[in-house]
Protein backbone atom coordinates (compact mmCIF):
# COMPACT_ATOMS: atom_id res chain seq x y z
CA UNK A 1 0.00 0.00 0.00
CA UNK A 2 0.78 3.57 -1.01
CA UNK A 3 2.09 5.55 2.15
CA UNK A 4 0.44 8.25 0.43
CA UNK A 5 -3.39 6.24 0.85
CA UNK A 6 -3.32 6.31 4.50
CA UNK A 7 -0.97 7.65 7.36
CA UNK A 8 -0.85 7.59 11.15
CA UNK A 9 -0.62 9.71 14.11
CA UNK A 10 1.25 9.24 17.27
CA UNK A 11 -0.01 10.86 20.04
CA UNK A 12 2.71 10.31 22.75
CA UNK A 13 4.71 12.79 25.60
CA UNK A 14 6.99 15.68 24.25
CA UNK A 15 9.22 16.00 26.98
CA UNK A 16 10.46 13.85 30.17
CA UNK A 17 6.84 12.22 32.03
CA UNK A 18 9.00 9.68 34.66
CA UNK A 19 12.89 9.75 35.56
CA UNK A 20 12.85 6.67 33.26
CA UNK A 21 10.93 8.42 30.88
CA UNK A 22 12.95 11.42 29.64
CA UNK A 23 12.35 13.82 26.45
CA UNK A 24 15.82 11.39 24.47
CA UNK A 25 13.79 8.30 25.49
CA UNK A 26 10.60 9.56 23.42
CA UNK A 27 12.72 10.81 20.09
CA UNK A 28 14.26 7.29 20.08
CA UNK A 29 10.94 5.45 20.82
CA UNK A 30 9.17 6.90 17.83
CA UNK A 31 12.06 7.30 15.66
CA UNK A 32 13.50 3.77 16.55
CA UNK A 33 10.38 1.81 17.25
CA UNK A 34 7.01 2.92 16.63
CA UNK A 35 7.37 4.94 13.00
CA UNK A 36 10.01 2.13 11.48
CA UNK A 37 7.32 -0.92 12.48
CA UNK A 38 4.50 1.60 11.23
CA UNK A 39 5.74 2.79 7.92
CA UNK A 40 6.95 -0.78 6.98
CA UNK A 41 3.08 -1.57 5.91
CA UNK A 42 3.08 1.77 3.62
CA UNK A 43 1.50 3.86 6.54
CA UNK A 44 3.00 7.51 6.71
CA UNK A 45 3.73 8.35 10.61
CA UNK A 46 4.18 11.84 11.92
CA UNK A 47 3.96 13.10 15.47
CA UNK A 48 3.04 16.73 16.83
CA UNK A 49 7.02 17.82 17.08
CA UNK A 50 7.37 17.97 13.33
CA UNK A 51 4.57 20.49 13.15
CA UNK A 52 5.04 24.21 13.55
CA UNK A 53 3.04 27.45 13.94
CA UNK A 54 0.09 26.78 16.09
CA UNK A 55 1.33 23.49 17.64
CA UNK A 56 -2.17 22.85 19.49
CA UNK A 57 -4.38 23.65 16.55
CA UNK A 58 -2.44 21.59 14.11
CA UNK A 59 -2.13 18.39 17.05
CA UNK A 60 -6.34 18.98 17.19
CA UNK A 61 -6.28 18.92 13.44
CA UNK A 62 -4.19 15.86 12.74
CA UNK A 63 -5.86 14.10 15.61
CA UNK A 64 -9.52 14.56 14.01
CA UNK A 65 -8.25 14.21 10.71
CA UNK A 66 -5.56 11.45 9.99
CA UNK A 67 -7.31 8.14 8.92
CA UNK A 68 -5.20 6.13 12.18
CA UNK A 69 -3.89 7.54 15.49
CA UNK A 70 -1.93 5.49 17.74
CA UNK A 71 -1.61 6.97 21.78
CA UNK A 72 1.24 5.97 23.95
CA UNK A 73 -0.68 5.66 27.58
CA UNK A 74 2.43 4.96 29.66
CA UNK A 75 3.19 7.30 32.34
CA UNK A 76 -0.55 8.50 32.33
CA UNK A 77 0.39 12.06 30.86
CA UNK A 78 -2.42 14.09 30.69
CA UNK A 79 -1.96 15.74 27.51
CA UNK A 80 -2.11 11.70 25.74
CA UNK A 81 -5.08 11.32 27.63
CA UNK A 82 -6.93 14.47 26.48
CA UNK A 83 -5.70 14.13 22.88
CA UNK A 84 -7.33 10.14 23.00
CA UNK A 85 -10.48 11.88 24.57
CA UNK A 86 -10.42 14.45 21.47
CA UNK A 87 -10.03 11.68 19.20
CA UNK A 88 -12.36 9.35 20.20
CA UNK A 89 -15.11 11.93 20.36
CA UNK A 90 -14.91 12.20 16.58
CA UNK A 91 -13.66 9.15 14.80
CA UNK A 92 -12.88 5.01 15.19
CA UNK A 93 -9.35 3.75 13.94
CA UNK A 94 -7.33 4.31 17.31
CA UNK A 95 -5.06 1.90 18.86
CA UNK A 96 -3.68 2.33 21.86
CA UNK A 97 -0.37 0.85 23.73
CA UNK A 98 1.41 1.12 26.97
CA UNK A 99 4.87 -0.16 28.98
CA UNK A 100 4.19 -3.30 30.77
CA UNK A 101 2.99 -2.53 34.09
CA UNK A 102 1.10 0.42 33.08
CA UNK A 103 -1.95 0.76 35.07
CA UNK A 104 -4.81 1.69 32.90
CA UNK A 105 -7.82 4.00 34.36
CA UNK A 106 -11.08 2.46 34.08
CA UNK A 107 -12.31 4.52 31.51
CA UNK A 108 -9.43 3.50 28.79
CA UNK A 109 -9.31 -0.19 29.99
CA UNK A 110 -12.28 -1.39 28.52
CA UNK A 111 -10.13 -1.00 25.45
CA UNK A 112 -8.30 -3.24 23.90
CA UNK A 113 -4.50 -2.44 24.36
CA UNK A 114 -1.16 -3.04 23.05
CA UNK A 115 1.86 -3.23 25.58
CA UNK A 116 5.13 -3.32 24.84
CA UNK A 117 8.60 -4.46 26.84
CA UNK A 118 11.83 -3.38 25.61
CA UNK A 119 14.19 -5.05 27.67
CA UNK A 120 13.44 -8.39 26.02
CA UNK A 121 13.89 -8.84 22.22
CA UNK A 122 11.01 -11.41 21.50
CA UNK A 123 8.94 -9.38 23.40
CA UNK A 124 9.36 -6.36 21.05
CA UNK A 125 9.08 -8.69 17.91
CA UNK A 126 5.69 -9.89 19.25
CA UNK A 127 4.71 -5.75 19.85
CA UNK A 128 5.68 -4.73 16.34
CA UNK A 129 3.52 -8.05 14.99
CA UNK A 130 0.69 -6.88 17.54
CA UNK A 131 0.51 -3.40 16.29
CA UNK A 132 1.05 -4.30 12.45
CA UNK A 133 -2.10 -6.21 13.22
CA UNK A 134 -3.49 -3.53 14.76
CA UNK A 135 -2.21 -0.93 11.89
CA UNK A 136 -3.65 -3.41 9.21
CA UNK A 137 -7.01 -3.88 10.84
CA UNK A 138 -8.01 -0.12 11.08
CA UNK A 139 -6.87 0.00 6.87
CA UNK A 140 -9.25 -2.82 6.05
CA UNK A 141 -12.12 -2.47 8.42
CA UNK A 142 -12.35 1.61 8.56
CA UNK A 143 -15.69 1.35 9.76
CA UNK A 144 -14.78 -0.91 12.92
CA UNK A 145 -16.31 0.39 16.01
CA UNK A 146 -13.41 1.13 18.31
CA UNK A 147 -14.70 4.13 20.49
CA UNK A 148 -17.12 4.24 23.59
CA UNK A 149 -17.64 7.73 22.90
CA UNK A 150 -19.00 7.48 19.46
CA UNK A 151 -20.75 4.42 20.35
CA UNK A 152 -22.45 5.75 23.57
CA UNK A 153 -23.82 8.73 21.19
CA UNK A 154 -24.63 8.02 17.31
CA UNK A 155 -25.89 5.17 15.80
CA UNK A 156 -28.76 2.77 16.71
CA UNK A 157 -30.35 3.14 19.90
CA UNK A 158 -27.95 5.76 21.04
CA UNK A 159 -28.62 8.62 23.04
CA UNK A 160 -27.99 11.01 19.95
CA UNK A 161 -30.39 9.06 18.08
CA UNK A 162 -32.93 8.97 21.18
CA UNK A 163 -32.40 12.91 21.32
CA UNK A 164 -32.62 13.50 17.44
CA UNK A 165 -36.07 11.29 17.22
CA UNK A 166 -37.89 13.18 20.36
CA UNK A 167 -37.18 16.21 18.04
CA UNK A 168 -38.71 15.17 15.34
CA UNK A 169 -41.32 13.73 17.01
CA UNK A 170 -42.11 17.25 18.12
CA UNK A 171 -42.47 18.68 15.15
CA UNK A 172 -44.98 15.63 13.90
CA UNK A 173 -46.99 16.90 16.88
CA UNK A 174 -46.91 20.42 15.21
CA UNK A 175 -47.40 18.49 11.85
CA UNK A 176 -50.43 17.08 13.71
CA UNK A 177 -51.88 20.25 15.07
CA UNK A 178 -51.47 22.02 11.59
CA UNK A 179 -53.40 19.34 9.95
CA UNK A 180 -56.28 19.21 12.49
CA UNK A 181 -56.74 23.08 11.66
CA UNK A 182 -56.75 22.67 8.31
CA UNK A 183 -59.43 19.93 8.88
CA UNK A 184 -61.49 21.89 11.09
CA UNK A 185 -61.48 25.00 9.13
CA UNK A 186 -62.22 23.05 5.93
CA UNK A 187 -65.28 21.57 7.89
CA UNK A 188 -66.59 24.80 8.88
CA UNK A 189 -66.48 26.35 5.57
CA UNK A 190 -68.32 23.51 4.19
CA UNK A 191 -70.83 23.86 6.21
CA UNK A 192 -71.33 27.27 6.15
CA UNK A 193 -71.29 26.78 2.09
CA UNK A 194 -74.01 24.20 2.29
CA UNK A 195 -76.27 26.74 4.64
CA UNK A 196 -75.37 29.70 3.20
CA UNK A 197 -76.41 29.48 -0.74
CA UNK A 198 -76.85 33.20 -1.35
CA UNK A 199 -73.69 34.85 -0.37
CA UNK A 200 -74.79 38.31 -1.13
CA UNK A 201 -76.60 38.56 1.98
CA UNK A 202 -73.89 38.45 3.92
CA UNK A 203 -73.46 42.23 4.79
CA UNK A 204 -69.89 42.44 6.03
CA UNK A 205 -66.67 40.37 5.48
CA UNK A 206 -66.50 36.78 6.73
CA UNK A 207 -63.43 34.57 6.67
CA UNK A 208 -63.53 31.06 7.85
CA UNK A 209 -60.11 31.46 9.14
CA UNK A 210 -56.07 31.19 8.03
CA UNK A 211 -55.10 27.72 6.33
CA UNK A 212 -51.79 27.09 8.33
CA UNK A 213 -49.09 25.15 6.30
CA UNK A 214 -45.45 26.84 7.45
CA UNK A 215 -44.77 22.99 9.17
CA UNK A 216 -45.29 21.62 5.53
CA UNK A 217 -42.90 24.37 4.42
CA UNK A 218 -40.37 22.93 6.79
CA UNK A 219 -41.06 19.27 6.28
CA UNK A 220 -40.50 19.35 2.62
CA UNK A 221 -37.21 21.96 2.63
CA UNK A 222 -35.53 19.37 5.72
CA UNK A 223 -37.02 16.15 4.84
CA UNK A 224 -36.55 15.06 8.90
CA UNK A 225 -38.76 12.16 8.57
CA UNK A 226 -36.93 8.46 6.74
CA UNK A 227 -40.18 8.06 4.39
CA UNK A 228 -39.92 7.75 0.78
CA UNK A 229 -39.97 9.70 -2.36
CA UNK A 230 -44.13 9.05 -2.51
CA UNK A 231 -44.76 9.92 0.90
CA UNK A 232 -42.72 13.90 -0.11
CA UNK A 233 -44.93 14.22 -3.09
CA UNK A 234 -48.15 13.58 -1.14
CA UNK A 235 -46.94 16.28 1.21
CA UNK A 236 -46.45 18.37 -1.87
CA UNK A 237 -49.92 17.88 -3.96
CA UNK A 238 -51.73 18.50 -0.10
CA UNK A 239 -49.83 21.82 0.22
CA UNK A 240 -50.51 23.01 -3.21
CA UNK A 241 -54.11 21.98 -2.78
CA UNK A 242 -54.32 24.47 0.41
CA UNK A 243 -52.85 26.67 -1.21
CA UNK A 244 -55.23 26.57 -4.05
CA UNK A 245 -57.61 27.22 -1.10
CA UNK A 246 -56.47 29.99 -0.52
CA UNK A 247 -57.32 31.59 -3.76
CA UNK A 248 -60.66 30.37 -4.21
CA UNK A 249 -62.54 31.52 -1.03
CA UNK A 250 -61.05 34.17 1.66
CA UNK A 251 -63.47 37.17 1.82
CA UNK A 252 -67.31 36.10 1.10
CA UNK A 253 -68.74 39.56 0.78
CA UNK A 254 -66.13 40.89 -1.65
CA UNK A 255 -66.13 37.83 -4.00
CA UNK A 256 -67.30 38.69 -7.66
CA UNK A 257 -69.79 35.87 -9.14
CA UNK A 258 -67.10 33.73 -10.52
CA UNK A 259 -65.03 33.18 -7.18
CA UNK A 260 -68.33 32.39 -5.37
CA UNK A 261 -68.77 29.57 -7.80
CA UNK A 262 -65.42 28.68 -7.80
CA UNK A 263 -65.87 28.21 -3.47
CA UNK A 264 -69.21 26.56 -3.87
CA UNK A 265 -67.32 24.05 -6.65
CA UNK A 266 -64.91 23.38 -3.45
CA UNK A 267 -67.48 22.75 -0.94
CA UNK A 268 -70.31 21.31 -2.30
CA UNK A 269 -69.44 19.60 -5.82
CA UNK A 270 -66.83 16.76 -5.85
CA UNK A 271 -63.16 18.54 -4.86
CA UNK A 272 -65.14 19.20 -1.44
CA UNK A 273 -65.28 15.59 -0.97
CA UNK A 274 -61.88 14.71 -2.30
CA UNK A 275 -60.82 17.64 -0.15
CA UNK A 276 -62.35 16.40 2.62
CA UNK A 277 -60.94 12.87 2.46
CA UNK A 278 -57.47 13.97 1.53
CA UNK A 279 -57.29 15.62 5.14
CA UNK A 280 -58.43 12.62 7.06
CA UNK A 281 -55.53 10.66 4.54
CA UNK A 282 -52.99 13.18 5.65
CA UNK A 283 -54.27 12.81 9.35
CA UNK A 284 -54.13 8.97 9.34
CA UNK A 285 -50.87 8.60 7.75
CA UNK A 286 -49.43 11.41 10.33
CA UNK A 287 -50.86 9.68 13.19
CA UNK A 288 -49.36 5.95 11.74
CA UNK A 289 -45.54 7.88 11.52
CA UNK A 290 -45.90 9.52 14.81
CA UNK A 291 -46.85 6.04 16.83
CA UNK A 292 -43.79 3.86 14.77
CA UNK A 293 -41.94 6.69 16.39
CA UNK A 294 -43.30 6.60 19.50
CA UNK A 295 -42.66 2.86 19.73
CA UNK A 296 -39.29 2.47 18.29
CA UNK A 297 -38.22 5.16 20.91
CA UNK A 298 -39.62 3.48 24.01
CA UNK A 299 -37.87 0.38 22.28
CA UNK A 300 -34.36 2.16 22.77
CA UNK A 301 -35.07 3.50 26.07
CA UNK A 302 -35.98 -0.10 27.41
CA UNK A 303 -33.17 -1.99 25.52
CA UNK A 304 -30.50 0.50 26.44
CA UNK A 305 -31.60 1.72 30.00
CA UNK A 306 -31.42 5.12 29.09
CA UNK A 307 -33.83 7.36 31.56
CA UNK A 308 -36.91 8.38 29.98
CA UNK A 309 -36.39 11.75 28.35
CA UNK A 310 -38.53 13.70 30.59
CA UNK A 311 -36.69 12.43 33.64
CA UNK A 312 -32.58 14.02 31.13
CA UNK A 313 -34.25 17.16 30.56
CA UNK A 314 -35.40 17.18 34.66
CA UNK A 315 -31.68 15.85 35.37
CA UNK A 316 -29.91 18.64 33.17
CA UNK A 317 -32.51 21.55 34.40
CA UNK A 318 -31.06 20.53 38.14
CA UNK A 319 -27.59 20.05 37.12
CA UNK A 320 -27.95 23.70 35.28
CA UNK A 321 -29.84 25.36 38.57
CA UNK A 322 -27.11 24.07 40.42
CA UNK A 323 -24.02 25.17 38.19
CA UNK A 324 -25.32 28.73 38.25
CA UNK A 325 -26.38 28.72 41.92
CA UNK A 326 -22.78 28.11 42.60
CA UNK A 327 -21.49 30.78 40.26
CA UNK A 328 -23.90 33.22 41.81
CA UNK A 329 -22.87 32.38 44.98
Amino acid sequence: MSELNSSCFVIMPFSKSSEEHTEEYWIKHFNELLKPAIEELGVKTYRADIMREDILKNIIFSIVTSPIVLADLTDHNPNVFWELGVRQSFKHNTITIAEEGTVLPFDVSAKSTIFYNLNSEEKVLQFKNKLRAAIDDCITNPEKSDSHVLESITGRGSLYEVMRMDDVRRRIEALIMEAQTNQKNHIIRKKLVDELNDFSSIPFPVSFGVWRTKCMDFLLVNRYLDEDERFYKTTEALLRMIESLQLHGPWLSIMNETDKELALAYYVGRLGKTTTRAFQIWLDLLNGIYQKIINKMQTMISETGFKTLSELRSTYYDMDTAYYSFIKS
